[in-house]
């Protein structure tokens, strides 16, 4: 397991492409594409989505781990089926090692989200269901649009992601990752793809978040109010490889405690994740085999977050591999 620890002499920091939204479509839906295949890491400025809710969510971040430790602790749960709770790295699956600091709420919905789904959220902060839903809806339609600028830039319908394929459940996750004195003793979250269809990150001013770039783990370098976007595994399987879902990981700090805000566009769970027919051809076959959104997620928690090479979940001869 020592592979999963900060590295010396690492790959440095890289300034991500840095995509403004504001400018013309044309213009932005081909820097998406070339920000995704050149790192698979960009950030986005002027996206639209309110300050007020930004600082909002950050401040309730905050309320939510100074809190009571009893006052979170009745949300915790070690089940990792369950759609919403509180939970920590002493509990992530890691095959009975216990190497990861952090701190998680994960909160999960239909979208538009509903009073029921609402009511399965926590009770306190007494503000954190209206601040989550001013946050995350004007969030969605950001991750939406950015999608349809794909779809745009690749030759793909416009709406092709409004189907099964980007209308699961909205998941997002409050993330603390606390200080640690002797950060090469232990990671905040272990390499890792996502297995979501796109990831979007409200990161803080703590640095920590590191993506794998030219065989290094390299420091993202962030700007304020600008989000961190990634594809998911099932954008790499539905491009055929076009796109690439890049392994990253968090490392722990030595003095300052560093926290997150996550949401998470997802398939529903019966949609069929394969190569679109616009990737296929006699000289390109299909890389991937198509499975159900369900299986994918199964396959993805089969395969143990500690190995090198991990979460290239569609193609089976890996998945055989990582099984044995």
């Amino acid at each position: 397991m020592g592979d999963l620890r900060p590295e010396e002499g690492g790959g440095g920091a890289v300034s991500l492409p840095v995509i403004d939204l504001s400018l013309g479509r044309d213009e932005v839906s081909r820097a998406v594409l070339h920000a995704g295949k050149d790192i698979g890491f960009f950030q986005v400025i002027n996206h639209g989505v309110p300050g007020d809710a930004i600082r909002g969510m950050e401040a309730l971040c905050e309320e939510y781990f100074a809190m009571p430790e009893e006052d979170r602790m009745g949300f915790y749960s070690e089940d990792n089926a369950k759609a919403n709770r509180f939970f920590s790295g002493s509990t992530y699956d890691t095959g009975g090692a216990k190497l990861f600091l952090f701190d998680c709420l994960r909160l999960s919905s239909p979208f538009p989200i509903d009073d029921d789904s609402k009511n399965n959220w926590p009770h306190k902060p007494q503000t954190l269901r209206d601040v989550v839903e001013r946050f995350t809806v004007p969030t969605r339609a950001m991750a939406m649009e950015l999608l349809r600028l794909l779809c745009e830039a690749m030759g793909l319908p416009s709406d092709y992601f409004e189907g099964g394929l980007g209308t699961g459940n909205m998941t997002m996750t409050l993330n603390r990752y606390p200080a640690c004195p002797d950060p090469g003793t232990m990671m905040g979250l272990p390499p890792h793809c996502d297995r979501n269809l796109l990831s979007l990150l409200l990161p803080s001013a703590v640095p920590g978040l590191q993506f794998s770039h030219k065989g290094k783990w390299t420091d993202v370098v962030t700007l304020p109010n600008a989000y961190i976007v990634n594809f998911g595994l099932p954008l790499e399987v539905v491009t055929n490889g076009v796109l690439k879902s890049i392994e990253h990981r968090v490392v722990t700090n030595p003095t300052r405690t560093r926290m997150s805000v996550g949401v998470f566009i997802t398939p529903t769970p019966n949609c069929l994740i394969g190569p679109a027919e616009e990737f296929l051809g006699e000289e390109n076959p299909a890389r991937y085999h198509a499975v159900t959104f369900n299986e994918f997620y199964r396959l993805h928690s089969i395969v143990k977050h500690g190995l090198s090479s991990v979460l290239t979940i569609n193609r089976h001869e890996n998945i055989g591999k990582e099984m044995l």
